[in-house]
Order: structure tokens, then sequence, then C-alpha cells
């Protein structure tokens, strides 16, 4: 059973024991905010902390290019991060967890996840304040923009004048409407500063072949940050603009300051500027949502779990509608914002084998690994959660993490491992009322944040009292829960168009120094092949097979998907529209679903009223209390929650 507080021996003066001898690679601590907050319970402390890491230690040798980043006089390249804390004040009621979430692009997210809070400085109901849990968060990104004040920001190391610097730099997008101009970062991000324009491309999707447009059509604009184009980029087409960068940062440097700084947490050493109470932490959860959870699977896969001393850091890590990526966090221009969507993002070395934390076999290239092989060697492995919603499957590749690379059956998963799918949701949780938001079909409406509290409930106790976590829970090939395009049986709704170009893990070559060196030489790069596509089966209704189902799904008043469609104005409307899935309502009585020719049962063939279907709702979530996917608590919100949906789709 979880107790609301663990009380534990604190050390004399609430410090953490220090680790003499330890390598280290804090080297100083600004604090610039420390403040009681939650009426005392809690205290925030914010600021900046200063890194030094020496290339020359094995630690440090999977940071790309650290060598070539200038070095200070104790044989140091330095970096900085923007942090912040938030540790109980009672030391009886400190549960010994930090809980850290990597940033993603800058935000914080995790509050919203565990705590139902309503933004990043809001603290929701402080569940996780109440279990006791250290929350601690690190810039990472070395390309948020300065102005965006409230971000967590890095800075990186830069190369040393007179480095190399070869490298070709791609920066991908797809116009919303019709516009003269257009960014070379990814979203609002700091782009890579350009030292050679190469070429520009357009392709009209995917699969289609990149073609050239002449170089008098278009020009550098005087931003430096931007490419320009009189005659219009057109919407829904995809451009790609390949240069030259220059003075490139050391990315990976972002990787090491947060093993680093963990490492510190948990195991101690001496650092300038730091005043008051350490935070006392025996454990720590690496959590991230998105981007944060393929930087969690980088950060294991590259070796980064292993501090400058060969200790462990991450205890457990979770990485949270990650599907099957890793990401652009450690080669040289690399830029982190870039994910790898359907049509967003899409030819970045993001998707990349291996996939699974057991070692597999690429069919094609013979090659062979496994996520968590460097872990295993250190001896340094943590316990992983890899949760993931129907939005993943159909726009990330999610299959890919648990069947073999031949996509023909379903491969082994480590003991120290859970694979969770929530069913019938999309990439970020949502609220009533039915909209649509750039897309063809109203977007999914289903919260599914109790589930995901739960599962840290679950992951705490594992990691903490030795409490196995319920098992893996996701669509199996052995089952009939998982299929190829052809073979879902997705009812025929009218008005309805099913995806045909989910996102497809494709086998892209950068060129022969990309492996072996982190340098890109060839873009854009060659597509040699692809992994198979394998997305949930349906059951009559349209709602995902397998994995944990929440009421609205298992209690079904519609038909609830991880994907949609982009919107028609926004162009390529047969594409998929990132992040989003769909809601399509039940009709309402018999004589509507004959007349909408639509195969699923009506609501009222289903349920005699409201108070029936509450009774089978409250069920469901019993069920999945039981199962200790949802917790007690937040029984009554999970029943409220698809009451009313009810409301907005029964009456």
């Amino acid at each position: 059973m979880l107790r609301l507080y663990l009380r534990l021996p604190v050390l004399a003066g609430g410090l953490l024991a220090l680790a003499g001898g330890a390598q280290a690679a804090v080297r100083s601590v600004e604090i610039t905010v420390r403040t009681a907050v939650l009426d005392g319970a809690y205290e925030r402390i914010v600021g900046r902390v200063h890194f030094g890491l020496k290339p020359a230690l094995e630690a440090n040798r999977i940071v790309r290019d650290l060598d070539l980043a200038p070095l200070n006089a104790a044989g140091e390249a330095e970096c900085a991060a923007d942090f912040e804390i938030l540790q109980p004040t009672d030391a009886a009621r400190r549960n010994g967890t930090v809980l850290f979430e990597v940033s993603n692009r800058g935000g914080k997210g995790m509050l919203s996840r565990f705590d139902f809070a309503r933004g990043a400085n809001d603290f929701g109901d402080q569940w996780t304040m109440k279990q006791g849990f250290t929350l601690a968060w690190l810039g990472w990104e070395w390309d948020i923009p300065a102005a965006n004040r409230g971000a967590l920001h890095f800075t990186a190391p830069h190369y040393r004048a007179g480095a190399p610097s070869d490298g070709l730099v791609r920066s991908e997008f797809t116009p919303e409407k019709s516009v003269t101009s257009m960014p070379l970062g990814d979203r609002n991000q700091d782009a890579i500063p350009v030292g050679k324009a190469v070429a520009l491309y357009v392709r009209d999707g995917t699969d289609a072949q990149a073609r050239l447009i002449p170089p008098r059509q278009y020009t550098l604009g005087a931003d430096g940050r931007s490419v320009e184009m009189a005659g219009g980029f057109e919407a829904g087409m995809l451009y790609e603009f390949v240069y030259q960068g220059k003075d490139p940062v050391v990315a990976g440097a972002g990787l090491a300051a947060v093993r680093d700084f963990i490492s510190f947490l948990k195991y101690g050493g001496e650092a300038g500027g730091w005043s008051g109470a350490r935070p006392w932490v025996k454990r720590a959860i690496g959590f991230g949502i998105s981007q944060s959870g393929r930087w969690l699977r980088e950060f294991v896969y590259d070796g980064f779990n292993a501090d400058e001393s060969g200790r462990q850091v991450f205890d457990a890590v979770w990485a949270d509608v990650a599907g099957a990526g890793r990401g652009s966090f450690n080669f040289r221009y690399a830029q982190p914002s870039r994910d790898g969507w359907p049509y967003l993002n899409v030819f970045y070395p993001t998707d990349v084998f291996p996939f699974t934390d057991t070692v597999e076999t690429d069919p094609v290239t013979g090659k062979t690994g496994g996520l968590l092989d460097r872990a295993r060697a250190a001896r340094v492995a943590p316990r992983m959660f890899l949760t993931n919603d129907s939005s993943e499957y159909w726009g990330r590749a999610a299959a890919l993490i648990h069947v073999t690379a031949d996509g023909r059956a379903d491969a082994p998963i480590s003991p120290e491992t859970r694979i969770y799918f929530i069913a019938g949701v999309q990439h970020f949780p949502r609220a009533l009322p039915l909209v649509k938001q750039g897309t063809a079909y109203d977007i999914n409406v289903v919260d599914h944040r109790p589930v995901q509290r739960a599962l840290l409930a679950d992951l705490e106790a594992w990691i903490e009292d030795g409490v196995a976590p319920p098992d893996s829970a996701y669509p199996r090939i052995a089952g009939g829960q998982l299929t190829g395009l052809a073979g879902l049986r997705f009812p025929a709704l009218e008005g309805v168009r099913t995806p045909q170009h989910p996102r497809v893990a494709r086998r892209l070559d950068f060129g022969p120094d990309f492996e072996s060196r982190g340098v890109i030489l060839t873009e854009p790069p060659k597509v040699t092949g692809a992994f198979p596509v394998l997305v949930p089966q349906v059951d009559a209704d349209g709602n995902d097979l397998g994995g944990v189902r929440l009421p609205e799904v298992a209690v079904p008043l519609a038909t609830l998907t991880g994907w949609n469609l982009r919107a028609p104005e926004r162009g390529a409307a047969q594409e998929l529209a990132e992040f989003y899935g769909s809601t399509f309502p039940l009709e309402k009585t018999r004589e509507a679903r004959l007349k909408a020719h639509d195969p699923r049962l009506s609501i009222a063939e289903r349920y005699t009223g409201r108070e029936e279907y509450v009774e089978r709702v409250t069920r469901a979530a019993d069920d999945l209390i039981r199962r200790r996917f949802v917790l007690p608590q937040d029984r009554d919100f999970v029943i409220q929650r698809a009451g009313q949906l009810w409301d907005a789709l029964a009456r």
C-alpha cells in the first residue's frame, strides 16, 4: 500500500552526504530565488548551475565533439543551465525520490500531468507534494530563444576557433497557408546560423521525390534566420532548405548536464554558491513527455545513465508519448526540437534502430542492438516505463518498441521494463467541448491523466519498496490486436476517411560520417527502406483493442481515435494532423443510426439511460482501480468526466 509520506532518517543539517574523491561536474550554483510555497510546506529554489566537462574522461567521450570545445585552465568545457527545485521543507515528509522532468522546449509539464495543474506556475491538487516528492527541472536545450524568459535555458559550449565545423543543416517546413518567408528554426526555436546556402527542395508528399527549386527563385532572409521566395511557399507542400552551418555548439553537453545535475543531487559534492539546506535524495526518476521522452531514450541508449564515477544516475526512466523515437540531441548541428511526425519534421534521424529495450536484429542491414545495451554493460540499467497513446501508433511508429524489426512477431521485453498503451487517446489530454483544431474532425476529448499519476505511484513503489507494477498492457500481434493498414477493420462512417499515411520509420542515409562521427554530409538524406507500420486493431465501434481502456472507451458514447486529418484549408488534406485524435459520436437513436447508415449501435440501443451508463462507467473505473491503473482518490473524477460526455453527446 502506498504511504502518504515516507519518514526517513535525515543527515545532520539536511545535507547530502559528500562523495569524497568522486568525479562531479557541477562547479558552482547561483541561487536567485529561494522562497516558501504552499503555506510553507514546500520550498522553491531557482537559479543557474555551472558545469565543467573534461573531454578526456571516459564518461564524457560519448558527448559528440566535446573535444572541439574551448577548455578552461582546468581542461574543462564549460556550460550552464537554469534549474528549479521544489522540495518539502519538513524532512519527515520527504520520500527520498527526486522526480525530474526533462523540460520540453524549455517548459514544465509534469505538474499538469500529475497534479492536474492548469499551467506551469499552478500546483493543482498537489498530489506529488502530498507524496513527498522533490521535483526538479534543468535546462538542456541550446536553441531556446533568449526572449522566452519563462523557459529553462541552457548555454552549450561552442566549438573553439579553428575547430572542424563541416556538416550540412536542413530546415524542413510545411506552410499552413501561402507565405513568402519561412523561418529556418523549428517552430519558434533559434536556427543554426547559415554559413552558405546549398539548395531548396519541395515535395508533394513524403513519398514523392524532392524537386530542386532554381536558386533565382529564393533568397536568404536579411535576418539570416529565414528563407524568402517572392513567388510564395504553397500551403501543404513540404519544403527543405539545405545549407552549410557555422558556429556550431556541442549539443550533447545538455545530456551530460542533466546526468551531472542528478548525480549531484543523489550523491553530493562541493559546489560553490549553494546556501541553505540541500535536497535529500536517495532515488531519481527521469520523466519526459514527447520530445523529452525521446530525449530519455537517447540518454540511456548513448550511455549517460552512468555518471563520471560510473554510478547509476536514474533509478527509473519514464518515456511518455515518445513512440519509437530518439532524436537530434547528440551530434554536430543537431536541432533538438525536430521530432518526427507523418507530415512534420519527416526526414530527421528520429526513429532510428534499435527500438526495443532488448537486443533485436534489423533484417535488412543485419545490425543488432537494444536500447539499454550500454546501460546494462555498465550495470546501471534503470527500470523503464514506456507509455504511449493511440496517437503514437499512428504518428510516432510506437509499435516498433514491442515488435520484431520485421513486424512479424511480438518482441520480448525485459522484466525491468513495462509498456503501457492507453487506448483511444491523443498525444495530450483534452476536455470538452467538441472542437476542431486545424483538423478535419472534432478532436479527441479523453483526459488520461488519472492513469498517468496512478502509474507514477506504481513506479515509485517499484523503486522504493520493490512492489512490482501492473503487467505491461499493449496490443500484441499474437492476440490479433495489431494490424497493418490493409487489415484495419474501422467501421464505414459517412464523411470519414481513415488515414493512409501514418508515420513511417524510414531507413535514412545521412552520409558515411554520421554514425561514426555524428557529421551529416548528405541532405536531404537518402531513403533506403522502411520498417513495418503496425497500428492497433479496432472493435466493431472503431475503438482500439489492447492496452488500458478508460471508461469513455470501455463504455463508449463515441469512437475515439488517436488520429485525425488535416483541415483542407491547411493543404495536404490527406495527411495526418500531428498530435490530434478524433471523436466520432454515436447516433442517439436507432432511427438516426439507420438514416446515417452508421453500423455502430446507437446510444439508445446500448443504454436505457444515464443511470445505466453511469453504473457501467463506475464498474469500469473500479476495475481500473483494482488493476492499479487509477488511484482510488480519482474514482469520482473519472466517473464525473464520463458523465459529462453523456451530457454532451446523449441529451
